[in-house]
C-alpha cells in the first residue's frame, strides 16, 4: 500500500520524524529537478491567464459565455442557403465587449482571441425568434452582421443575458433608433 504514496521511486515514509537517509541516482536528481522547472513554468502559465482574465473583466463594458455560430451572408447572384435551423452548431464561446471591439475568445482563460469585430463594422444587431432545444431548454438569441457579409448569431438560456447584449451592442454601435428619447430626453 505504502508504494502508492511514492514520487518517482521516493520512499514513503509514515513516521513524520523519520531521518532516514534517501539515495537517489544522478537520473533521478535530474527527473526530479525537471519536474519542478514543469510545474514552475506552468504556474507562471496560470498566472499569466489569471492576470489576462483579470485584466480583460476589469475594462471590458459586457462579457461572458454565449453560444455562437457563424454565417456569411450570400453574395448577389448567389443562390440561397439551405435551410439549417435543424443544425445545432452552435459553440460555446467567452465574448467581451471592451472598447471599440467585440472580441471572442474560445475560452475564458485564453490569452488571446479566436476571433475580433469592430464595433464600426457592424451594420445590424436583431433579435432572433427563441427556439427550444432537444434537452427542452428554451434559447433565446440575437444576430449580429457585419459590412463585411459575416453573420454571427447568439445565443443564451437567459433572456437578462440576451437583453444586456443587445441593449449593449445597439447602444455602442449607435443602431438604436432617435425615436426612443425625443428631444433627447427620457
Amino acid at each position: 500500500m505504502l508504494k502508492l504514496f511514492t514520487l518517482r521511486g521516493l520512499p514513503w515514509s509514515p513516521g513524520s520524524g523519520s531521518r532516514e537517509k534517501v539515495e537517489l541516482t544522478a537520473a533521478e536528481v535530474e527527473s526530479l529537478r525537471s519536474e519542478l522547472v514543469d510545474l514552475e513554468e506552468k504556474e507562471a502559465q496560470l498566472k499569466a491567464q489569471l492576470e489576462n482574465i483579470d485584466e480583460i473583466l476589469r475594462s471590458a463594458r459586457l462579457s461572458g459565455y454565449l453560444y455562437i455560430r457563424t454565417r456569411w451572408t450570400e453574395l448577389p447572384g448567389e443562390s440561397p442557403p439551405i435551410d439549417d435551423t435543424n443544425v445545432d452548431d452552435w459553440l460555446p464561446r467567452f465574448v467581451v465587449l471592451q472598447g471599440e471591439c467585440l472580441f471572442i475568445y474560445l475560452l475564458s482563460t485564453d490569452l488571446s482571441p479566436h476571433d475580433s469585430t469592430l464595433l464600426s463594422d457592424i451594420v445590424e444587431v436583431n433579435q432572433l425568434p427563441s427556439f427550444k432545444r432537444e434537452d427542452g431548454e428554451i434559447r433565446y438569441a440575437f444576430r449580429i452582421l457585419t459590412r463585411h457579409g459575416l453573420r454571427y448569431e447568439c445565443s443564451s438560456s437567459s433572456k437578462i443575458q440576451v437583453d444586456s447584449w443587445l441593449t449593449a451592442l445597439q447602444s455602442d454601435c449607435k443602431l438604436e433608433s432617435d425615436a426612443s428619447t425625443p428631444n433627447g430626453s427620457i
